[in-house]
């Protein structure tokens, strides 16, 4: 299994990203993904989930309203669409998925900063 997030960078506050991650060594559409993400100091936290077939979604109540997750189960892809972003939305942003074991990326920074 393995899971690479891209798609960080720096940004304005109120400014948009959208993060991807793409997974290969499983049957990617049998599982539902999760995305977390962690600030330095802290621990990680949830920030969304999709389930198999992206019929369901849910959201931590931080991001609701501003991110949005989606999958392309075609490209083996899920991805976090992030608008409206707030300072406190900086931290290191991973892709999850539990495949007989939980399997992580290695994340990707997202700085929202002026």
């Amino acid at each position: 299994v393995q899971l690479v997030e891209s798609g960080g960078g720096l940004v304005q506050p109120g400014g948009s990203l959208r993060l991807s991650c793409a997974a290969s060594g499983f049957t990617f559409s049998s599982y539902a993904v999760s995305w977390y993400r962690q600030a330095p100091g802290k621990g990680r936290e949830f920030v969304a989930h999709i389930t198999s077939t992206g019929g369901s979604t849910n959201y931590a109540d931080s991001v609701k309203g501003r991110f949005t997750i989606s999958r392309d189960n075609a490209k083996n892809t899920v991805y976090l669409q992030m608008n409206s972003l707030k300072p406190e939305d900086t931290a290191r942003y991973y892709c999850n998925v539990f495949v007989s074991n939980g399997y992580w990326g290695q994340g990707t920074q997202v700085t929202v900063s002026s």
